[in-house]
Formats: C-alpha cells, sequence, structure tokens
C-alpha cells in the first residue's frame, strides 16, 4: 500500500498550490479519502475529506472556501486545490484513505506560504 503526495512547495500569500496524492496497493474506489496538516508544535488537523464515490466532500471552517477537495478514481489520485493561500496554511499535508477501521496515510508533502 502507498499514498504518494506531492504538489507541495513555496506558495505565495494569495497564491495557489495544488497537492496531489496518488494511492496504490488498495481499491481506492471504496476509499474515502481525506487531507490533513500537521503545522510546527500543533496536532494533526483534518482539512477536507471526499467521500469514495466523490459525491459528498467536507471542508474545516478554516479552508472552506478556499481549498477544493476533489478524486479521480480512474487514476486513483485525490487531490487538494489551495487557492487565497494564508501564512497560516503552512503546514505538512498527508493524504489518508480510510474504510471502517482500515486507515493508510502518505508521508506527508512541506507546503510554506511565505512571501
Amino acid at each position: 500500500v502507498q499514498l504518494v503526495e506531492s504538489g507541495g512547495g513555496l506558495g505565495q500569500p494569495g497564491g495557489s498550490l495544488r497537492l496531489s496524492c496518488a494511492a496504490s496497493g488498495f481499491t481506492f474506489s471504496s476509499y474515502a479519502m481525506s487531507w490533513y496538516r500537521q503545522a510546527p508544535g500543533l496536532e494533526r488537523e483534518l482539512v477536507a475529506s471526499i467521500s469514495s464515490n466523490g459525491y459528498s466532500t467536507y471542508y474545516a471552517n478554516s479552508v472552506k472556501g478556499r481549498f477544493t477537495i476533489s478524486r479521480d478514481n480512474a487514476k486513483n489520485t485525490v487531490y487538494l486545490q489551495m487557492n487565497s493561500l494564508k501564512p497560516e496554511d503552512t503546514a505538512v499535508y498527508y493524504c489518508k484513505g480510510n474504510l471502517f477501521s482500515t486507515a493508510y496515510w502518505g508521508q506527508g508533502t512541506q507546503v510554506t506560504v511565505s512571501s
């Protein structure tokens, strides 16, 4: 099982970044997928999640209206489009797949928002 995040890096305040998470080794289309983030000294927090069929989404209040989660089950990939970036979005971003009690995590990708 692998979840590999990509697309992180340095973003400008007000700018955009798009994260991708490529999955392999499990039946991706059966799993709900989520993005979490963890800033230094803080607990890991849920940013956004999407149901297995993509019809249902959830966003943390802090990113609602700025971030969009989506998935392509044909490509076994989940995305996080991040717009109107703020310095407080700086964190390591992780993707997670879960189905009932089974959960898989990626290794994380660093996002830094700074001018």
